[in-house]
């Protein structure tokens, strides 16, 4: 058919209503029109007809429509792109596809179709699709001149369709973020910030979080709903539910699709609003979502699934199919958030409106409170261990930490509902892991009251559990220790510590093996070692206290388990476990290695005592491969300057006259006299014949 009597036949298509099938040939045939058609007159009217077109914008499906209509436009642009590709390497322009149009006389008849009878945020999807069809992945097809003259009116129909977003409602804004999604990475970097972004925020953030993004988390009350219970306690949740279907299409969703780009396009515009306050609407809107997010979840039985036991947990369906595609949707949400988190944060140091004294601390109690509600999330396979959300979250510890008012406010808020019990539930430990964690951050911030009833009270709830062990109570109970050392390595807690320090060193023993790992039990106890010694207070206070120490750690020595321990539930970041290799302990050998790990802060008075002390321990080792890394830890502190210069000397005088080499490498005891193979030992070792 001739292209002026299809291009008749489509423009009467127009006007009328279709089913999707019929809708979608008039698409096609749209797209070739655009490509074939020589005349830009008729480029133009198409265009102008398509726009306001019942036949396409009858069903106001908001960034599916988008899409559809920006696809028109980029494929035809990339067909008109490479008819003039291949007419320049045959050098017959006459030949041309497109009926002898260039690139650039194209895309203007065709943008002139962009005129006052519709939207200004349909003109940016026309925009958009010449931009990208012409431009997109590298490719250079309009001449400099209209390659800016393009991206000024991305940028210009962008302000005055964000302008009009109340009259045209949220499929106009779902469009608006649909088509930037895609012209945003091509636009120069002075061109993307010609944008209104106090304007665009907003928009942007709603749709991560709204209809057309995650919904609220409501899809998590049909995965609620559809979740059923054995009698075993087995839970299932059928790959045929409603909510499971719902999922899928979520993640068809074209905004969903482009969560990525979406996102970074969110915090492009949290760095360059030029209103403050839309920046701290935004972190408000992410709290109220991730909150909302939170609070569904907590409600649904598959909240308490301990990443440990889920194959005892779920059932074989559930477990291969809709579960991890649970799982992928929430590592979307958290990414999302946890990118314009990042921009937030980034932006609060250096806006003097967010840095304020009375800003800056509430802003960063608001970002932990948003990585609190996603900890489920982040708390599973090292999600936490990214650099944005690691960002976020030290950086709003820091600015929390320089106000006593705000991180004592912050803990309470915090604090556990039960803290005289151990938390049952994996939903509620993974609550007060993130708790403990943040808590360690602030004792000097906090007074000595505030952190023994924030800090020490709630940790001590966790140091006496006697039930099954999996990953996040051993992680539980780390973070519980490292809280309470946090507070008692602060020198203005001293009384604290003199007091409480016992009563730990107690609950440290009965907590090791079975509730932490050697590593943990190591850094524990030399950091109490290192409190109890100059020039912290207490030395001063009470300098008995650290023999008194030492002196429980030997008694316990004889009587510990000399089988290997199972290091595999220590759950220790990649970098430690490369450096510390595959090292085996029994619980006998990590006491004698905690015994060598506290040398370099004995008094001066103890030291040679406790070097001879501890080689005598290291030889009560009788596995030689439980003994070599103690060993090896021995050698290694004597040489590698963990010893200050004073006890050096004592070292080096030790090892040298008064048998510590032989001690150690040998395995002698002291004053055992060294002997010549075949001489004469003793006299009083044996009896005259005489």
């Amino acid at each position: 058919m001739p292209a002026d009597r299809l291009l008749n036949t489509v423009l009467q298509r127009y006007r009328d209503i279709h089913d999707a099938a019929t809708t979608d040939q008039i698409i096609g045939t749209t797209t070739h029109l655009l490509s074939r058609l020589s005349n830009p007159l008729n480029l133009g009217v198409l265009t102008s007809q398509l726009l306001t077109a019942p036949a396409i914008w009858h069903r106001q499906e908001g960034p599916r429509t988008a899409l559809r209509v920006i696809g028109i436009y980029s494929a035809a642009a990339s067909r008109v792109r490479d008819s003039n590709s291949d007419g320049a390497r045959r050098k017959t322009p006459g030949s041309i596809e497109s009926g002898g149009l260039r690139c650039d006389e194209w895309a203007r008849a065709v943008v002139k179709g962009a005129d006052d009878r519709s939207r200004r945020w349909q003109h940016l999807l026309v925009l958009t699709g010449v931009l990208l069809g012409m431009e997109g992945d590298g490719r250079r097809s309009l001449s400099w001149s209209l390659r800016g003259n393009l991206e000024q009116a991305v940028v210009t129909a962008t302000n005055f369709a964000l302008d009009q977003t109340v009259q045209d409602g949220l499929p106009a804004s779902a469009s608006i973020m649909t088509a930037l999604n895609f012209a945003f990475p091509i636009l120069s970097d002075a061109n993307k910030a010609r944008i209104n972004h106090s304007v665009l925020l907003p928009i942007a953030v709603w749709a991560l979080t709204g209809e057309e993004g995650f919904g609220d988390g409501r899809f998590l009350i049909g995965v609620g709903n559809d979740t059923v219970e054995s009698s075993s306690h087995v839970l299932r949740w059928p790959a045929n539910s409603s909510s499971f279907h719902t999922i899928q299409g979520l993640e068809k969703q074209p905004l969903m699709a482009n969560l990525g780009p979406l996102s970074k396009l969110a915090a492009f515009a949290v760095q360059h609003a030029r209103d403050s306050a839309a920046v701290l609407h935004a972190q408000e809107t992410l709290l109220v979502f991730t909150s909302r997010v939170f609070n569904e979840w907590h409600k649904i039985a598959l909240s308490g699934v301990d990443a440990d036991f889920e194959s005892k947990q779920l059932a074989p369906e559930t477990l291969r199919t809709t579960w991890p595609l649970l799982w992928q949707v929430f590592r979307k949400l958290m990414f999302g958030c946890v990118a314009i988190l990042q921009a937030i944060v980034s932006r609060s140091l250096l806006d003097p409106n967010m840095l304020a004294h009375n800003v800056g601390p509430s802003l960063a109690a608001k970002s932990l409170h948003i990585l609190r509600n996603l900890c489920f999330i982040s708390s599973r396979s090292g999600n936490n261990t990214f650099q944005v959300y690691t960002f976020s979250y030290l950086t709003s510890l820091d600015v929390l930490s320089r106000d006593a008012l705000a991180s004592e406010s912050f803990l309470r808020d915090l604090r556990m509902a039960n803290v005289g019990s151990f938390p049952p539930s994996c939903l509620q430990r993974t609550l007060d892991i993130f708790h403990l964690n943040v808590a360690e951050h602030l004792p000097l911030a906090l007074s000595t009251d505030a952190c023994e009833a924030l800090i020490i009270e709630p940790a001590i709830a966790h140091l006496s559990h006697d039930g099954p062990m999996s990953l996040s109570t051993v992680e539980l109970f780390e973070s519980a220790h490292s809280a309470i050392l946090s507070v008692l390595a602060s020198p203005q807690h001293s009384p604290l510590t003199i007091r409480f320090t016992p009563f730990y060193i107690v609950k440290l023993f009965q907590s090791f093996p079975h509730h932490i790992s050697p590593r943990q039990f190591r850094v524990a106890f030399k950091t109490i070692m290192e409190i109890v010694s100059p020039p912290f207070p207490i030395a001063a206070m009470r300098p008995d206290m650290s023999e008194t120490l030492l002196e429980m750690l030997r008694s316990n020595i004889p009587t510990a388990s000399t089988i290997p321990l199972d290091t595999n539930r220590d759950p220790v970041n990649p970098e430690q476990t490369s450096e510390q290799g595959d090292v085996v302990l029994s619980e006998q050998s990590a006491l004698v290695m905690t015994l060598v790990d506290s040398l370099p802060f004995l008094p001066l008075s103890l030291v040679e005592e406790w070097l001879g002390i501890t080689a005598q321990m290291l030889n009560d080792i009788v596995d030689h491969r439980l003994r070599a890394p103690v060993k090896n830890r021995f050698l290694d502190i004597l040489v590698n300057g963990e010893l200050d210069v004073e006890r050096s000397i004592i070292g080096v005088a030790w090892w040298g006259t008064k048998g510590g080499k032989e001690m150690v490498l040998l395995g002698k005891q002291p004053g055992e006299a060294p002997l010549m193979s075949g001489a004469i030992g003793d006299a009083d070792s044996y009896t005259s014949r005489l």
